[in-house]
């Protein structure tokens, strides 16, 4: 009997995932969940012929560079793959693969959630109830913006922007779209196209971010594109942090340009800018938008199919690099 292959886990997955692979693969488990420097992540990469890691592994091109040759596949417990360099990879023969598809209904729901709760100012109203600070009601207590009815611009209108979408036509929202190409008529759903992304932001009452955090994207949201929407606008970023430049939007949220922002990703998690803490128009969560129990399974079973792939010889399906 042949031996089986070494795999890397680097983070603690859902039990169901971890015993799977302890029955196809001679794990190496994080049990403790603790997160691994690179000096650690080289060495315990020692004759592994996979690594399955999540987002907070940073696989600069040093690191690629300096993996064992036993290292044939970095199996991504995520969609996105921007804490990857993926040219290294290639360069190294190493195999980049990710978790599409199966996090999008959870992640399109954060965003509305993110959406409401921005809108609603649902933050405040929770720690003033918490707090025991509530003392009255009156006509101009707690007055957010109501979503229904609204402009939506959606920035990425790929799988998790297309469900957002769907849960925005809900509430009446009317939906328009800023993409690299434009979708299928039905794929649109009688949302509206706009190539230019300043055409896109001149109308949005709500603008959700779910673009990738390519080079081209990083700091996609910046000060000029903010002072391009509307006043009093409201920005959501379930996308990944590098998209925004904090300066600017921080900026555009003390000075009333934007109503309110809500926001799952930052740059430097979980080291994030901290005036977002302390600015009271924020709608805060950290990093949860695929962290639903059918998820997260969903995500280790797609990881494990790509190795099951690797492992065989075969083509993995969600191949990146």
């Amino acid at each position: 009997m042949s031996a089986k292959h070494v795999i890397l886990v680097t983070r603690k997955l859902p039990d169901a995932v971890e015993e799977r692979l302890a029955r196809d693969y001679d794990v190496r488990l994080n049990p403790t969940d603790r997160l691994y420097g690179s000096e650690e992540l080289i060495k315990m990469s020692e004759g592994a012929f996979a690594i399955l890691p999540c987002h907070t592994e940073r696989f600069t091109a040093d690191v690629i560079q300096r993996l064992p040759d036993s290292v044939r596949a970095i199996a991504n417990f995520s969609v996105g793959v921007d804490h990857c360099d993926l040219e290294a990879a290639k360069a190294r023969g190493i195999i980049v693969t990710n978790t599409p598809d199966v996090l999008s209904d959870a992640t399109a729901e954060i965003a509305m959630l993110l959406m409401l709760g921005a809108a609603r100012r649902a933050g405040e109203g929770e720690q003033l109830v918490r707090s025991g600070d509530w003392k009255d009601w009156s006509p101009s207590f707690m007055v957010g913006t109501q979503m229904t009815g609204k402009r939506l611009g959606i920035v990425g209108m790929g799988r998790v922007g297309q469900v957002v979408a769907r849960r925005a036509r809900g509430f009446g929202m009317e939906i328009h779209y800023h993409n690299r190409t434009r979708l299928s008529a039905a794929a649109e759903e009688g949302a509206t196209y706009h190539g230019d992304l300043q055409d896109l932001l001149r109308l949005s009452d709500f603008l959700s971010l779910h673009c990738p955090a390519t080079p081209e994207n990083q700091g996609l949201l910046n000060a000029d594109r903010i002072a391009a929407l509307r006043d009093g606008a409201i920005v959501v970023n379930t996308a990944r942090g590098a998209v925004v430049d904090d300066d600017a939007l921080v900026a555009a949220l003390r000075s009333g340009k934007l109503a309110a922002a809500g926001l799952d990703v930052y740059n430097n998690e979980p080291d994030n800018d901290p005036r977002y803490r302390q600015i009271q128009n924020t709608f805060l969560l950290p990093h949860i938008g695929s962290a639903t129990r059918e998820t997260r399974n969903a995500m280790g079973n797609r990881a494990i199919e790509n190795l099951a792939d690797i492992a065989a010889g075969h083509e993995p399906n969600d191949r990146v690099a």
